[in-house]
């Protein structure tokens, strides 16, 4: 419902925002936390590359592999839960950076673990930080988006996250061989030196101060943003509009995703964000150890093969970026689940008797839809929840993603030991058609709605 805007309201601040076009100072914002959002993919999938000389080197079995795998995820699940909601208090900078000092911090520390239980506990540790960050990120970028093609601007910013995926896996070519295992994490540790251009360039969120009653904070913020994003007054704005959805003044609580017309979308994005993750993670942190140790390639060479599949997996979500305003979130949905688990069928049947660089093929194109499924996934969750627990519901929604990231390597490594690599793609493919029924059945189309007209 849409009602007259009242002077110095949550309805007001919206549409100031609403009416703002794209400026440099968005591409500013995009670009420093999409440097923290590059580093928090490069230390998420570091272990899947440093995985196959760690298994030499410390004689680690299927199962060991995949508890190491599950580590980090275990503490994506705490992280994201736990910063999702304490971004709805603190605010989602201050969060923010709190995640990226628990990244760099136990990221470089993994780079010294002299065991392979020490290492097991860091990587917990840092994945704390992880789980936190990117849903903090993801509503961020949502809260300053306009509606004209939000989806370009937010899933151009998402790009960098798999850009953060082909930067590991071509300095693990580069940096494994040559400098050992260790720099990865080193590189990781980057991330800690991103708080200071955060810190002097990066505002709150003015729909969140406005959210919690700090009105006049919101209008100090939001008109910095309009003095940068006009140029001190030199390109004029356009008008604000007069009329605005009404924002609810309900507070804030957990339970209410679990309520009303918010019950429905929760189950959705659980159900669709699980079987997702579990088929991303499972298949790309065991794709190298896959190729060197079933189909006896070298290191080098299966790293070097995981390179070339995350150019083209980039190249494919750029297009999905520019395309999913016209696409729609609920039709990539559909496409990315039902090609990925026609794929997965195939690597079903022929995986026992084919060669390593098919399968590599085949795992690399369903990664590369799957991979379009998770990108939109930052995109729409952010879309289907008020400002009121926009971050709450992204954390715990990703937090699903997390857990099925942290059961599924490990599952995979049982598998493999008792039934067979063949049988590893099967349950991917069975997970893919869960992942497409529900998406058929329960998702909602956002695009070009008002984010308060969607989730007042």
């Amino acid at each position: 419902m849409t009602q007259t805007i009242a002077a110095m309201s949550p309805e007001l601040i919206a549409a100031r925002i609403e009416r703002l076009p794209v400026s440099p100072w968005h591409t500013r914002i995009r670009l420093i936390l999409g440097t923290a959002t590059f580093f928090d993919a490069f230390d998420v999938l570091a272990i899947a590359f440093v995985m196959p000389v760690l298994a030499q080197l410390w004689k680690l079995t299927p199962p060991q592999i995949g508890l190491l795998i599950s580590a980090g995820y275990a503490g994506q699940v705490l992280g994201a839960m736990i910063f999702g909601a304490l971004a709805e208090r603190l605010g989602r900078i201050r969060t923010l950076n709190l995640t990226i000092v628990i990244i760099s911090m136990f990221g470089f520390a993994c780079a010294f673990a002299p065991s392979y239980w020490v290492l097991i506990v860091l990587r917990f540790l840092q994945g704390i930080g992880l789980g936190g960050e990117l849903p903090v990120a993801a509503t961020y970028i949502n809260e300053i988006a306009k509606t004209h093609r939000r989806g370009r601007f937010v899933l151009l910013f998402q790009a960098i996250f798999p850009a953060g995926f082909l930067a590991a896996a071509l300095a693990s070519v580069l940096v494994v061989p040559t400098l050992g295992w260790q720099w990865m994490f080193v590189i990781g540790a980057i991330p800690a030196f991103l708080i200071i251009p955060i810190r002097r360039h990066v505002p709150e969120s003015p729909r969140w101060l406005a959210r919690i009653g700090r009105l006049e904070k919101a209008d100090e913020v939001l008109s910095q943003i309009e003095k940068q994003v006009s140029q001190d007054g030199r390109v004029p704005l356009p008008p604000i509009p007069t009329s605005f959805p009404k924002s609810s003044a309900n507070a804030s609580e957990w339970k209410e995703l679990f309520r009303s017309s918010y019950a429905k979308r929760t189950i959705a994005l659980w159900v669709m964000w699980s079987c997702s993750g579990a088929i991303s993670y499972g298949l790309q942190t065991w794709l190298p150890t896959f190729l060197s140790s079933v189909y006896k390639m070298s290191v080098r060479d299966a790293l070097g093969y995981n390179l070339v599949g995350y150019v083209i997996l980039l190249a494919a979500i750029v297009a999905c970026a520019l395309f999913i305003d016209r696409v729609g979130r609920r039709r990539n949905f559909l496409l990315g689940f039902l090609v990925a688990t026609a794929i997965l069928i195939v690597l079903w049947m022929i995986a026992e008797r084919s060669t390593g660089p098919i399968v590599w093929a085949l795992a690399m194109l369903t990664a590369t839809f799957n991979g379009i499924i998770q990108l939109a996934f930052w995109l729409y969750a952010p879309e289907i929840y008020p400002t009121r627990m926009r971050a709450l519901g992204v954390g715990w929604a990703s937090a699903c993603s997390r857990i099925a990231a942290m059961i599924m390597p490990a599952i995979v490594g049982v598998i493999i030991q008792a039934a067979g690599l063949s049988v590893v793609f099967l349950v991917f493919a069975v997970l893919g058609f869960v992942g497409f029924i529900t998406a058929f059945s329960l998702a909602i189309e956002t695009k070009d709605r008002l984010l308060e007209e969607i989730s007042p």
